[in-house]
């Protein structure tokens, strides 16, 4: 379980949020909503370990979360509002990056997307939204507790966002916890609501 005691995150001199308190368990969704400039990828960046909290606690089993970073970094996947993909490679290659830190294949990963037909091209060339299924399609090479996703449907279509939601169903029912930051309805139902 992850659970969030008292968090504040400060950038500058200015404080984000403050007083924040959470639990996400084996299963479960929550949803971040809030105005432009809330805090949703400033929280997002502090649950995954690059930012470190002003004030509170980030607890996985009870235990720190942030006191071995590495070990954290390997219990979840973060997909920023940024694909961070090198555009050179094909999707392919961007995908076996990966599959060599975490495991799994590029192709099921590609399949899972219906990505299999760009497999060869250049990411340079995809539209936005293939550029973004491929960044999600990091999320079906190997298991990870934890999903944390800012903003993952940006670009996407109705049939993207279908298959996105296919993953997130399958994550959840095999036990894993999802924390998504949007605007825009996602495919995940029964989430609780964090508005900040």
């Amino acid at each position: 379980m992850l659970e969030a005691d008292n968090l504040a995150c400060l950038r500058g001199e200015r404080a984000i949020f403050a007083g924040l308190s959470f639990t996400l368990g084996l299963g479960e969704a929550v949803l971040l909503v809030g105005a432009n400039g809330a805090g949703k990828s400033s929280l997002l960046r502090l649950l995954a370990g690059l930012l470190t909290p002003a004030e509170g606690r980030l607890l996985w089993d009870g235990e720190d979360a942030l006191a071995d970073r590495a070990g954290h970094a390997a219990r979840l996947r973060y997909l920023s509002h940024q694909d961070s993909l090198k555009l050179a490679l094909t999707a392919r290659e961007n995908l076996a990056f990966f599959a060599r830190l975490w495991g799994g294949t590029p192709e099921a990963a590609l399949a899972e997307l219906g990505l299999a037909p760009l497999a060869e091209l250049p990411a340079r060339i995809l539209s936005s939204g293939q550029k973004r299924r491929l960044a999600l399609a990091r999320l079906a090479l190997a298991p990870a507790a934890l999903w944390l996703l800012d903003e993952p449907t940006v670009g996407l279509d109705a049939a993207s966002v279908a298959r996105l939601g296919t993953l997130l169903a399958r994550h959840r029912a095999a036990g894993g916890m999802v924390l998504a930051a949007t605007h825009l309805p996602l495919p995940l139902p029964g989430a609780r609501e964090l508005r900040l």
